[in-house]
Order: C-alpha cells, then sequence, then structure tokens
C-alpha cells in the first residue's frame, strides 16, 4: 500500500515536524507513506475574489500535475463526508482488499481551500470537523488517523 499525503505549503515549526516523523515511522511498518510539500502560491495584500480564485488555480494545478496515474484521491474538505476512525479503517480496508487500488493521496489544500478542478478530481471528500484546523495541524490529525486505521485494520491494541 502506497499512501501520498500532498499538502500546500511546508512545516516551520520543530514540534509539527517531530510529530510527522514520528507518524511516518510508526507507518512504516504499514505502508509506504510520502509526504509532497507544495508551494503556496503567494497572495496579495487586500486581495479580491479573482487574485483568491487565482491562487486556489495555481495551487490546484499544483496539486493535480503531483497525483500519480491511477491513484485514489481523498481530499479534505469542510463540506465533506465525516467519519469516524473505525470507518475511515474500513474505506482504506475496501479499497485496498477489495478494490485491489495499491495508492491512495490524501490533499489538504492551502489558507484558501482547494480549486474546483482538484474537488472534481477527487473520488471522496472527507471531513475531518466542521471547524477549520491550521494546515500543519491537519497533517499531524491526518497521519495520526491513518495510522489509527491501520492498527484498526490490524486488530491491533491503539485505537480506544
Amino acid at each position: 500500500m502506497n499512501i501520498d499525503v500532498i499538502c500546500i505549503g511546508k512545516l516551520k515549526e520543530k514540534y509539527w515536524t517531530d510529530a510527522t516523523g514520528e507518524y511516518i515511522k510508526r507507518l512504516s511498518k504499514y505502508c509506504t507513506i510520502q509526504i509532497k510539500e507544495l508551494k503556496e502560491a503567494r497572495l496579495p495584500d487586500n486581495a479580491g475574489q479573482a487574485e483568491e480564485n487565482a491562487v486556489r488555480k495555481q495551487e490546484g494545478e499544483a496539486i493535480l500535475s503531483g497525483l500519480k496515474k491511477g491513484c485514489y484521491v481523498i481530499t479534505l474538505e469542510i463540506d465533506g463526508e465525516p467519519l469516524s476512525s473505525e470507518q475511515l479503517a474500513a474505506k482504506i480496508e475496501q479499497l485496498t482488499a477489495f478494490e485491489g487500488r495499491s495508492r491512495i493521496a490524501f490533499i489538504i489544500g492551502g489558507s484558501l481551500g482547494l480549486s474546483q478542478e482538484v474537488c472534481e478530481r477527487s473520488d471522496f471528500s472527507l471531513s475531518f470537523s466542521a471547524m477549520t484546523f491550521p494546515h500543519q495541524m491537519m497533517r499531524v490529525i491526518l497521519l495520526e488517523q491513518i495510522y489509527r486505521a491501520f492498527k484498526i485494520i490490524k486488530n491491533e491494541a491503539y485505537h480506544k
């Protein structure tokens, strides 16, 4: 199983990079995971709707060009479908064991969200909450939930 986490922006604080590194290490037992950090598009001060749309489009093009052929794309969106940890585990297991998918890409957009093109390419839109989280924190939360999903799939202690 190959998992790509495609995200806009780099982690700057050591505590986020440390947490990310820990979950990547833990996940290496279950899958090959790759984090692809894409450059944030520059948003001018006092930007209007047109500039925001241009930023989303530019970031969206970078995201789409980073997708590997044949991957199953899960976008993280506020309006996506909320899943419990057990449901996310079942989704991953369904994709890998029953549908034969070998690559899943999770996409975390920039501060303005995802472009319409990325949303249209998405195979599944996932919501962690109706709340907004910092992108750095969301990356760590996502990695923890992927790790938890594998522990659930393998019936290993951790998730409760």
